[in-house]
């Protein structure tokens, strides 16, 4: 496993981040701790996870986890706050101030633990201001309960405004950025990814495999799997059209020739492009995680990028995940 700085912190995460999505919902108790023990053991040291997830109980699952094998000093913990987590509430949601430290304090007690590594807010919030947010965050950081913020799904301009308030105001700083990124959506490419270079901004990606598609289990012309995420067929309609299946031929074509899974060259790809950190990893089954520990061995060569470019050219989108404005529908999956 490699690992790199998480932007200018220089704290070491592993070229794979596990994402916790799945843990205490699809993935039962016992399944999501083999899991997490099983990434440790293959080098990841980073963890993400989010209060809304199953509404606490991914970081009730990940907290046990650590609990049960004393390994949470060694662990870069990262989870996320917006999303309503009260459906009575109308300020159970958010990146107000009164959110922010009601759920810090729920995540921590979750996830059994003093601190957390990386708390970032889950989506922007057009109605309240960023320095209502930022100074929040620089209490927590003050206050010892976090080490370091970031943001998800913001655009360029959205980060660098965070920027600016934080320098303004001598604020702690956003350190990282999640947004999503893949083969058929490459949009981040053209102002987020020069950014993040420039002031030293982390990615993680999510989503780097389109949600499943880019793993192989959808094929043209061919019946969506009875379990599959995107069953629906009147959903994500532009991610099943002939221009999406074209790059997942050569997606195949490429893991044939290099002997690995689709998903596995899929995710190298986004591990392996400039201004990228650390993919996050979202699986369900140990299976899925075997197979994402491996492509961690698997070289992306400039001609592999070039049979890419021609079908998923730079900067471009064939299906639309990143949506960095401020409406309710820019939670995808």
């Amino acid at each position: 496993m490699e690992y790199r700085s998480l932007g200018r912190t220089g704290t070491k995460v592993s070229t794979l981040c596990l994402g916790c999505l799945m843990f205490g919902g699809k993935t039962n108790e016992s399944d999501s701790m083999d899991i997490i023990d099983r990434a440790i053991d293959g080098g990841i040291n980073f963890f993400d996870t989010a209060n809304m997830y199953v509404r606490g109980k991914s970081e009730e699952m990940v907290g046990k986890a650590f609990k049960r094998n004393g390994k949470r000093a060694q662990i870069v913990l990262a989870t996320k706050v917006h999303f309503r987590m009260d459906d009575d509430d109308p300020n159970a949601q958010g990146n107000s101030r009164r959110h922010i430290m009601e759920q810090c304090e729920a995540s921590l007690q979750r996830l059994q633990t003093d601190y957390i590594d990386l708390y970032q807010i889950h989506r922007p919030c057009s109605d309240i201001p960023i320095d209502e947010t930022l100074r929040a965050l620089d209490d927590l950081i003050r206050a010892g309960k976090v080490r370091y913020i970031g943001s998800s799904t913001f655009a360029a301009w959205q980060v660098v405004e965070s920027l600016w308030a934080s320098k303004e105001l001598g604020l702690n700083r956003f350190i990282c950025e999640q947004p999503p990124y893949h083969l058929l959506d490459r949009s981040i490419e053209r102002e987020l990814v020069p950014m993040a270079q420039t002031y030293g901004t982390a990615l993680i990606p999510w989503s780097p495999m389109a949600g499943g598609f880019l793993t192989g289990k959808y094929r043209r012309g061919e019946a969506r799997p009875a379990d599959s995420r995107y069953q629906d067929e009147s959903r994500n309609p532009d991610l099943f059209s002939d221009a999406a299946f074209n790059v997942l031929d050569v997606v195949l074509a490429i893991a044939a020739e290099k002997d690995c899974t689709p998903s596995q060259f899929s995710l190298a790809w986004c591990a392996q492009q400039p201004g990228i950190t650390s993919p996050i990893v979202g699986v369900r089954t140990m299976e899925q995680m075997e197979d994402n520990l491996g492509a961690t061995d698997v070289e992306v060569t400039d001609e592999d990028r070039e049979r890419i470019d021609e079908v998923a050219p730079p900067g471009g989108v064939i299906s639309q995940y990143y949506r960095a404005d401020f409406g309710p529908h820019i939670f995808r999956w």
